[in-house]
């Protein structure tokens, strides 16, 4: 039987110029992330969204059902072209929990949006990677940790990772994503 493929979040700006580096680090992270058998999941509408699907199509590995759109209305076709699957939340800003809920996050840049993203993930025990030179959220908590709690006892180095290039974001994920293994079990229950 084959394993589940896992899948990683890309949070950060809404809106992002083709051609700037948090354009070209969201296409070329999500390239990386198929190339190395993951799936891309996101908001799913402009921005760093589309540039993740969109870098997620160009990989050689691509094919359909790589890239999952959490679109914040009920209208499935608001999400970016790039997105094979598009889910429908209704939930508004809220589904930001969603898209934090995955198997890990990747932040670039980012706004008011990206940090309440980065808050879920870090609740919900994931593995948060950040680049800390695309400025933005990423950029200041990139190599830090989001409070005082012990989300695992045997990683005594968890934090928010900080890596340059899409290069060191796989290598981040190769080496830690199966230590993050802790689904959050609600409010005041321990995990």
């Amino acid at each position: 039987m084959n394993e589940r493929r896992k899948v990683v979040s890309v949070i950060g700006n809404k809106a992002v110029e083709e051609g700037s580096l948090r354009f070209e680090l969201a296409y070329n992270i999500g390239k990386a992330l198929v190339d190395n058998g993951y799936r891309v999941q996101s908001g799913g509408l402009e921005g760093i969204m589309r540039a993740v699907m969109m870098g997620a199509h160009a990989s050689e590995k691509y094919k359909e059902g790589d890239t999952i759109a959490l679109v914040p209305s009920f209208d499935t076709e608001i999400a970016n072209e790039f997105a094979d699957i598009s889910v429908p939340t209704g939930l508004d800003v809220m589904r930001n929990a969603m898209v934090a809920n995955a198997d890990a996050v990747i932040g670039i840049g980012g706004g008011a949006g990206t940090l309440c993203e980065y808050s879920f993930a870090w609740s919900f025990n994931r593995l948060i990677i950040a680049f800390e030179n695309s400025g933005g959220w990423s950029e200041k908590l990139a190599n830090t940790r989001l409070d005082d709690v012990v989300r695992y006892e045997n990683l005594s180095d968890d934090k928010v990772f900080g890596v340059t290039s899409p290069e060191q974001a796989i290598a981040v994920l190769k080496e830690k994503i199966a230590l993050y293994t802790k689904r959050h079990q609600g409010i005041g229950k321990r995990n």
